[in-house]
């Protein structure tokens, strides 16, 4: 049985589903099995994540068909030419509308995993094992499913919810510590568009989660989650408050488009973009000297990028930005800083200071 006590709920209506966070939950005897409704299940998976943990999902899986589908590890993999290979190993292996997905890996392959489930047969049900803590704390959670285009991160996708996250936290035994740090980007996150005394706390335990200290880290997973829970319980499909989760997206994501999602790991670009939203929050009168000092030193902490690469151009960086997914009939808006732990997402600012921010800073 996996314990109630380290679990919440996503609550969505009659697409509600719990997250599960602990410590060996995939050697939990039986712990897929509430939310696999028929006999077929395709686990997906990447070469990186198989050798670790793919045997372990097997083994719990024995009462059923299950086929597997092992990809390359990469956000660079996140494309339509490998989801069709999903799409492929379904059709080959005759699964139907009853079939469940398991997405095993990280950002990735939840995506992707996930986008595959959303039309396959028009939609057929899908569980996220995330393993990476990125994955944990963000990805995971909320019914975002994509996978990216060249001319932009992400752009083709659909808002489709799991049955479940299991979040086995033991799977962080094996994580490098670059996708390590990376993940603590998205972690902060959440303290700084919404939770003040969270961000607070990492800035005084952030040398344990850097160490790995078990009890830290369920600490930071839930309080994460449960952030993101409330938020999408609000506005699950991003018409509202839910754009403000997109903290330095923009500037990251426009980073990653422009490395053809390569070099830089995903969190290492929204560290990057956060500090940019910080700084032209700094520069609209809204966030202190101080605060935007805050937010680079806990970023520094964790070994992140705190500008984008110098080989970036303004123009380069704008003309990214402008095919981002908050912008509304041509008009650019940013998720910005009132102060830590309150964001807010606006078009209502001066673009000359955006100009004067990439072109100074870059």
């Amino acid at each position: 049985m996996v314990d109630a006590a380290n679990q919440l709920i996503v609550e969505l209506g009659d697409r509600s589903y719990p997250i599960h966070i602990g410590q060996g939950l995939l050697q939990v005897n039986g712990v897929f099995a509430p939310y696999i409704r028929g006999n077929q299940v395709l686990v997906v998976t990447n070469e990186t994540i198989a050798p670790l943990y793919l045997n372990l999902i097997e083994k719990n899986l024995s009462r059923y068909q299950v086929d597997t589908l092992i990809l390359p590890d990469g956000e660079r993999y996140k494309t339509l030419h490998y989801l069709n290979k999903i799409y492929d190993r379904l059709l080959e292996k005759k699964h139907n509308r009853s079939t469940t997905l398991i997405a095993l890996g990280g950002g990735v392959v939840g995506d992707m995993t996930g986008f595959a489930a959303a039309t396959y047969q028009r939609g057929v049900n899908f569980i996220q094992v995330p393993t990476t803590l990125l994955a944990q704390v963000d990805s995971s959670v909320g019914g975002k499913t994509a996978v990216n285009h060249p001319m932009g991160k992400n752009m083709i996708g659909a808002f489709y919810q799991p049955q479940c996250v299991i979040a086995d936290t033991a799977t962080l035994k094996t994580l490098p510590a670059r996708e390590l740090y990376a993940g603590l980007a998205e972690v902060i996150k959440y303290g700084l568009i919404a939770d003040e005394n969270f961000f607070y706390w990492l800035e005084t335990s952030i040398d344990q989660l850097m160490n790995m200290c078990p009890d830290s880290l369920a600490t930071a997973i839930m309080r994460s989650c449960e952030n993101k829970a409330r938020i999408v319980s609000q506005d699950e499909r991003e018409t509202g408050i839910r754009a403000i989760l997109n903290l330095g997206h923009t500037f990251g994501h426009a980073i990653e488009t422009a490395q053809s999602y390569s070099d830089w790991l995903h969190g290492e670009a929204i560290a990057a973009g956060m500090v940019m939203a910080a700084e032209l929050s700094k520069l609209l009168g809204w966030l202190s000297p101080d605060d935007v000092l805050r937010v680079r030193e806990l970023l520094a902490k964790c070994q992140l990028p705190l500008w984008a690469p110098h080989t970036m151009r303004s123009d380069t960086f704008l003309e990214l930005m402008a095919v981002d997914k908050k912008v509304m009939d041509g008009t650019l808006r940013l998720v910005l800083l009132k102060s830590i732990g309150q964001a807010t997402v606006t078009s209502d600012f001066d673009h000359q200071l955006l100009g004067k921010l990439l072109k100074n800073r870059l």
